[in-house]
């Protein structure tokens, strides 16, 4: 090819034959051919005439670039142009299949909405089955009894569709856990009632034998009263009889004592012939006074001990009356300390088996936090506390 139709051929660049020319590789011939045009000579550089040469050279070389550039250029705004053009219309295109694709999927988005919204019936349907058994522990009996009333009046039927088995199963459940529930509560109130009845029998026990008690002692006291009344009364009168034989017989002996008097009085002549009858009469009336005198002391010795008998007798009495009122008085504290001790053993049956259900509410929250649905986390938290998962407790 010779440098005139080279020059044709790089003039002859347009924008219809651009894409073949702007290629990789494409521009090479055009760039051998112009070397070839200003390097066929070699001008003389020390002529004027030599260097205008090379000057004319080099200015071919800036002529023959831009007859490649320009349409280059062109054609590279034209490239750049396109992505535009291609993405206004790519737009236009995806927006309209869109929404063809939209309205003709319409009616299956319905149905789904529909059926979604049906299966969201049905599951709130169930979960209101197993909200009956929530927090069975915080339940009295009459409210589990109106649970299991509210569960046993759900109608398994068709109408459940494809969550009948699923009711049926949660149906089941929930009745099991709250016939179980109330099984428990209801022990749990007997033994709460039983309780309260022992206790009250307790008090009433106590009651009555404060109110015995008291009734024993006013009946003692009046007794021993009574019986001080009577022994005082004893005592007065064996007083009164001991003073009145004392002073008998000292009338008597003052008697005699005058009528000796007389006598010696009036026979003051024959005192010598019976002096010895005298002092034989003195000294019998001696005897007898002492005579009497022991009587009479012996009798009040026997009066005093009699008394000492009786009252060691009383006391006695008193003593054995306190043995058995302190053995009655033991048996009721024995009693009152047993019943005691099973309101106590009830109130820490009671404390702890609160405290556990704290914690374990606690541990139930803390699952549900982190995540995990109530049901199962209900469900661990159980199996923990029957200690049935390896390596796991829960601390009470």
């Amino acid at each position: 090819m010779s440098a005139q139709q080279q020059v044709i051929t790089i003039d002859a660049i347009s924008e219809e034959n651009a894409p073949t020319i702007f290629v990789a590789g494409g521009l090479s011939r055009f760039i051998d051919a112009v070397k070839d045009e200003v390097c066929a000579e070699v001008p003389d550089l020390t002529t004027k005439k030599g260097r205008d040469r090379i000057a004319s050279l080099s200015a071919t070389v800036s002529k023959r670039k831009a007859a490649v550039e320009k349409p280059g250029r062109d054609y590279l705004r034209h490239i750049k142009a396109l992505p535009k053009v291609v993405e206004d219309e790519l737009r236009e295109f995806v927006i309209a299949m869109n929404t063809l694709r939209d309205q003709v999927r319409q009616p299956l988005t319905d149905w789904e909405a529909a059926d979604t919204a049906r299966k969201d019936r049905h599951v709130d349907a169930i979960q209101a089955i197993e909200d009956l058994a929530v927090d069975l522990g915080l339940l009295t009996a009459s409210e589990l009894r109106a649970g299991i009333t509210t569960a046993e009046a759900v109608q398994i039927d068709k109408h459940w569709e494809e969550f009948e088995v699923e009711a049926a199963r949660t149906k089941d459940h929930v009745l099991t856990r709250l016939r179980a529930a109330l099984s428990t509560r209801e022990q749990y109130e007997a033994e709460q009632a039983e309780l309260a009845r022992l206790r009250a029998e307790v008090e009433a026990q106590a009651q009555r034998d404060r109110e015995a008690q008291i009734a024993r002692e006013a009946e003692e006291r009046t007794r021993r009263e009574a019986e001080q009344r009577a022994q005082a009364e004893r005592d007065a009168a064996a007083k009164r009889e001991a003073e009145a034989k004392a002073a008998a017989d000292r009338r008597e002996l003052e008697l005699k004592f005058a009528a000796e008097q007389a006598e010696r009085a009036a026979a003051q002549a024959a005192r010598e012939k019976i002096e010895s009858e005298q002092r034989a009469a003195q000294q019998k009336a001696d005897d007898e006074l002492r005579h009497q005198q022991a009587i009479a002391q012996a009798e009040a010795d026997r009066i005093a001990a009699e008394q000492r008998a009786e009252q060691e007798r009383i006391n006695s009495e008193a003593r054995q009356a306190e043995a058995a009122e302190r053995a009655r008085l033991a048996e009721v504290a024995r009693q009152n300390a047993a019943a005691d001790e099973i309101l106590r053993q009830a109130a820490a049956r009671e404390a702890d088996k609160a405290h556990k259900m704290k914690i374990n509410r606690a541990a139930l929250d803390a699952f549900v936090a982190g995540g995990m649905p109530e049901e199962c986390a209900k469900q661990a938290v159980v199996l923990i506390a029957q200690r049935k998962i390896p390596a796991i407790t829960i601390q009470y």
